[in-house]
């Protein structure tokens, strides 16, 4: 459970009374596409009331690897203007872009010298993203996480709802809050939770379903991406890997098909016995036409709402100024609390 402040401390939140925080963002690179919607975003949309939610676009993360100005510039609008066609409403939560509050870059170097080498080492996506360039790359994405660390961490955030592939960064977070708040017997910072889905949490790719669904993968066939119109979206699920049984059944042997499943569940919150049932007897073709039409009703209002949203910039940028000025005097005040327990200023 998160932890309590005790009467010396101002910035975690006590009160019984008071929504529990959850905080979470995206890289804007790459095409968002199903797996982020079914994963994270659709979730984030259906708790709003719930919680106090701070999303955010982590672009800060975006340039741990090289990328055009020009094109990051773009993914950063594109990325709010989907959060928002999504669902997510603005009345209800705070959306910005991290750059925009400067403390995230200041806690990360702070941070920096509390995270020992040793627990940075441990972490297996620097390693997976250097490849064989360990040498050369930029240490940006060696202290990559800390960054996500201290994006929580600056939110006194309760919950973080992730894909199981994140749990370590959650570890590490958690790890680094304890580790702070025992070195000045302060609890400083709220130890956060993750919150990790099960129906829908982990959809892989459609060309190699034993993978994650990624839009960094360079096979485009491998996903449906958020913005994907009908045609594009028939052809890749009808070319989605399956298997020679022909039964239409969820079978973790059977990781095709299966995979197929999950999302046709994800989408219409049907049960496993009752999807089955719905498919027994027919074949492939006529699953993947129902999984086809699903896909298009469900996608078909988030791309029109998107493009209302890209065609006026100024109501974009608009709201992505109006987050910034609401996250940052949470984040100001956790970060004026960690100077002032460390001594500096």
């Amino acid at each position: 459970m998160p932890v309590e402040m005790n009467a010396k401390s101002t910035t975690a939140n006590t009160n019984p009374s008071v929504k529990k925080r959850v905080f979470s963002g995206i890289q804007p690179s790459g095409n968002l596409h199903l797996g982020n919607y079914l994963g994270a975003l659709r979730n984030w949309v259906q708790t709003q009331s719930e919680y106090d939610n701070i999303f955010c676009i982590v672009d800060l993360h975006a340039i741990t690897l090289p990328v055009d100005p020009k094109e990051l510039h773009n993914d950063i609008r594109q990325l709010a203007a989907l959060y928002i066609a999504c669902g997510l409403d603005p009345q209800r939560c705070k959306l910005f872009v991290q750059s925009h509050v400067h403390e995230h870059a200041e806690a990360s170097w702070v941070m920096c010298c509390f995270t020992p080498m040793g627990w940075l080492n441990r972490m297996t996506q620097f390693k997976t993203k250097a490849g064989e360039n360990t040498e050369s790359v930029g240490t940006g994405l060696y202290c990559y996480p800390v960054l996500m660390a201290c994006d929580i961490l600056l939110y006194q955030t309760h919950y973080v709802p992730v894909g199981d592939d994140q749990r370590q960064h959650i570890e590490l977070t958690r790890d680094l809050a304890q580790r702070f708040n025992a070195l000045y017997g302060q609890q400083v910072f709220t130890i956060p939770e993750a919150q990790i889905r099960t129906v829908g949490a982990r959809v892989m790719a459609l060309d190699d379903p034993t993978n994650k669904m990624s839009k960094t993968d360079p096979n485009p066939n491998s996903r449906i991406n958020m913005l994907d119109d009908a045609q594009t979206i028939k052809r890749k699920i009808a070319r989605a890997a399956t298997d020679s049984m022909r039964l239409v059944t969820f079978d973790a042997t059977r990781p095709g098909i299966t995979n197929l499943l999950t999302i046709y569940q994800a989408l219409t919150g049907q049960s496993q016995e009752t999807i089955e049932e719905e498919f027994a007897g027919k074949g492939y073709g006529e699953f993947k036409a129902a999984l086809t039409d699903h896909l298009v009703a469900t996608l078909a209002p988030i791309q029109k709402r998107y493009h209302e949203l890209m065609d006026d910039q100024r109501v974009l940028e608009g709201i992505l100024k109006q987050g910034a000025e609401q996250a940052r005097p949470i984040a100001a005040a956790t970060l004026q609390h960690v100077k002032e327990v460390i001594g500096l200023g």
